[in-house]
């Protein structure tokens, strides 16, 4: 079950000619997708692409009509591989994933693709994840390009030029016999617009012409001595072909006026953000008339030597801005200009950061230290800036950030894995300290307060076999971490497999919560729901004893803390070798609430009877000391001030958040803390029997709570 469902969305991609389309980037690329002729596409979930996989899997019978293959790619290599299918044939096919970790993964199929060179267009997706919102390592997707002779597309953040970049790319690889990389940001995948629809295109040569007339031609297969042809074939051929399209086509766009002392080169992607800049420094409009002369490399790479070169000549300077580094943008003009005697000043770096994202107000700063050293005179008539230390130093902005704590990311309310990682603290508590090594996914967060548990991540799957170095005799064991989503993305084969074949003597704990919940809720082999249109139910605890793992634990319920904890001290302590491997079951709560909360409102607006559990503490019993608190996190459980004068500490508290898991209680009874959690159910529609319980039950405490009063000593004022 997606995060999002585009059921309504996806009508519009079966908008006809002439017709306007409105929506957001990732509906964007799609309708292009389309009216491309676009025969399959793969893919794999992962932020700020994940809508992207979720759009083409709710339009099902769109693509069905159209004759165009979709599906869910085990991983980004294997997305990246299924482009095979266009190297021989005159197909067109996409594949899409988060960047540049998706690119690190598919590289071997990426290099490869690009070795042999392809016949029909082939266009690789890539959702560019840089910056503060970020989840992943800062690393950015342009030396992949660099690296194995991909064209690198990053387009103007808007429909109209994010539509033609896919319709172009499409083109490009099939002029140049090169995939393209077309690089969409946060901001362009969710920014709203509006663009004239083509009608949707079926392929011309689809995928059963290909199966019933096959084409071989082992020129294309990378191995010597064509592989040696292979890197000339690039320079030689498709390299010209690729510069001659984008020239002729216009793909770079040119804005301001022909002639001025300065100018800026930006990456497509940033063009906004330069707009915005010049119109605060009062040198351009809302409209996009700019006083500054710029050129807009919705190209990446390959640069346009002609073009750079006629747009620096005559200018004293010119401002390059380039998010993240190295600088190679900036290194490659430089080399471009000084190769043809054009001594025009090149900024970049100099004024604006190395690292970091460049947001709107960077770049601003950027923009404005440039124009102050090279072209001072048109800074005459700007605008006063707003004073950001002044908004910073108004007490009431102080007052904030003393009131509002810092908040690190944490597990959602009622989340499975929360029990996990208590009952590991409380292993812990009782053998010590142990080596963990952490895994892609939510419980990457168990590395945070209140946990602290998690050493290293290395990679998506990848957590046990971080911990290969630690396979000696020890009094301790490793543990290692894995997601479901990392299990049958990499983690079976590199993971489980690499342990079992060199007798790992670790522990490997599996949390299996369903989905590849951190992507956002897409199903996967292990899943329990029915899914029509893919095989679900095929579990994780058969696939690993199907390697050779002879030391099996399955938890179906998490919540379980008392058992759990048994269960890792057991894997902690058994003398039997070879790798332990805990499965710890249990729905990803979020996924759980999207799922049954409109049934259960449904059924109550029905007047059907509902229950609905809820927790809470008796600030009677409660002492104060916290330590659920310390093995919970849960954001719902939190802290109040008691009128009791005996009790100098705030109490526990549940707030209004709380979905019932229960996993509170469960923490206190394994970790022997104390009795002051409860149980309430809240009871939609009751029957005439639930109200004269209710009834009777207040008859009762009331009338013990009289006579406790009653007996209650008091002492005269």
């Amino acid at each position: 079950m997606a995060e999002r469902s585009f059921a309504r969305e996806v009508q519009d991609l079966k908008l006809g000619d002439g017709e306007e389309f409105r929506g957001e980037g990732i509906l964007a690329i799609t309708k292009a997708l389309l009216q491309s002729g676009v025969s399959y596409v793969g893919g794999y979930q992962g932020a700020p692409i994940s809508h992207l996989m979720d759009v083409l899997a709710d339009a099902k019978d769109v693509l069905d009509e159209l004759g165009v293959h979709f599906e869910n790619s085990a991983s980004e290599a294997a997305a990246a591989a299924t482009l095979a299918a266009s190297v021989n044939y005159p197909i067109r096919g996409a594949v899409t994933f988060k960047s540049p970790v998706g690119i690190n993964v598919a590289s071997d199929a990426i290099a490869n693709l690009a070795s042999g060179g392809v016949t029909g267009g082939t266009l690789i997706i890539i959702g560019e994840d840089y910056g503060e919102g970020s989840s992943i390592m800062q690393e950015r997707s342009h030396p992949f390009a660099m690296k194995s002779q991909v064209w690198l597309l990053d387009p103007r953040p808007n429909l109209p030029s994010i539509v033609k970049a896919v319709e172009d790319g499409f083109e490009l690889s099939e002029v140049s016999h090169t995939p393209v990389m077309l690089e969409v940001r946060i901001r362009a995948c969710h920014v709203h617009g509006r663009f004239i629809a083509k009608d949707n295109k079926r392929p011309d040569f689809t995928l059963r012409d290909a199966l019933e007339h096959p084409r071989r031609d082992t020129e294309r297969v990378v191995l010597p001595p064509a592989s040696y042809l292979h890197e000339r074939e690039k320079i030689e051929q498709r390299w010209p072909a690729a510069v001659k399209f984008i020239k002729e086509r216009k793909l770079n766009e040119f804005f301001g006026p022909e002639k001025a002392d300065v100018g800026i080169v930006v990456q497509g992607g940033f063009y906004n953000s330069v707009m915005r800049a010049l119109q605060q420094l009062g040198l351009a409009d809302v409209y996009g008339e700019t006083s500054v002369p710029i050129y807009v490399l919705n190209v990446t790479y390959p640069l346009i030597n002609d073009e750079v070169a006629a747009f620096a000549v005559n200018k004293k300077a010119i401002l390059i801005v380039e998010e993240g580094q190295p600088e190679f943008i900036e290194q490659a003009l430089n080399t471009i200009l000084r190769r043809r005697d054009i001594q025009t000043r090149i900024a970049g770096k100099d004024v604006l950061p190395m690292a970091g994202e460049y947001t709107p107000a960077v770049v601003l700063k950027g923009v404005k230290a440039f124009l102050e050293l090279h072209a001072k005179t048109l800074l005459g008539n700007a605008p006063p800036l707003p004073d950001a230390s002044s908004v910073l130093g108004d007490p009431k902005i102080k007052a904030l950030g003393k009131a509002v704590p810092p908040r690190p990311p944490t597990f959602c309310v009622g989340c499975p894995e929360r029990p996990i990682f208590a009952a590991m603290k409380l292993v812990q508590q009782e053998l010590g300290q142990h080596y963990v090594a952490g895994d892609i996914g939510c419980h990457l967060f168990a590395s945070l307060p209140p946990f602290h548990i998690g050493d290293t991540t290395m990679g998506y799957g990848l957590g046990p076999a971080s911990s290969s170095a630690f396979n000696v005799k020890a009094g301790k064991r490793p543990i290692s971490i894995l997601g479901d989503g990392g299990f049958w993305h990499n983690g079976l084969s590199s993971s489980v497999g690499n342990a079992v074949y060199n007798k790992q003597d670790g522990v490997i704990m599996v949390v299996d919560n369903f989905y590849s919940a951190a992507t956002g809720g897409q199903d996967i082999m292990s899943s329990r729901a029915l899914n029509l249109a893919r095989s679900t139910n095929n579990t994780i605890v058969d696939a690993v004893k199907g390697i050779g793992v002879k030391w099996v634990r399955h938890i179906d319920r998490t919540y379980d803390v008392t058992r759990m904890r048994d269960t890792l001290r057991e894997a902690l302590t058994t003398k039997e070798g070879g790798p332990k491997v805990i499965v710890a079951s249990s729905e990803c709560m979020l996924n759980k609430q999207r799922r049954e909360k409109p049934l259960f409102q449904k059924s109550v607006r029905d007047g059907q009877r509902k229950v609905r559990e809820r927790f809470g503490v008796d600030e009677d019993v409660c002492t104060g000391d916290h330590a659920c608190i310390r093995l919970s996190g849960c954001p719902s459980l939190s802290v109040k001030h008691t009128d009791d004068p005996l009790k100098d500490d705030p109490v526990a508290a549940i707030d209004n958040n709380c979905v019932g898991c229960g996993n509170c209680g469960e923490v206190s009874e394994a970790a022997v803390l104390c009795p002051s959690f409860y149980r309430a159910d809240i009871i939609h529609n009751p029957t005439w029997f639930d109200r004269f319980l209710s009834g009777l039950r207040r008859s009762v405490i009331g009338f013990l709570q009289y006579r406790r009063e009653a007996r209650r000593i008091a002492f005269a004022d």
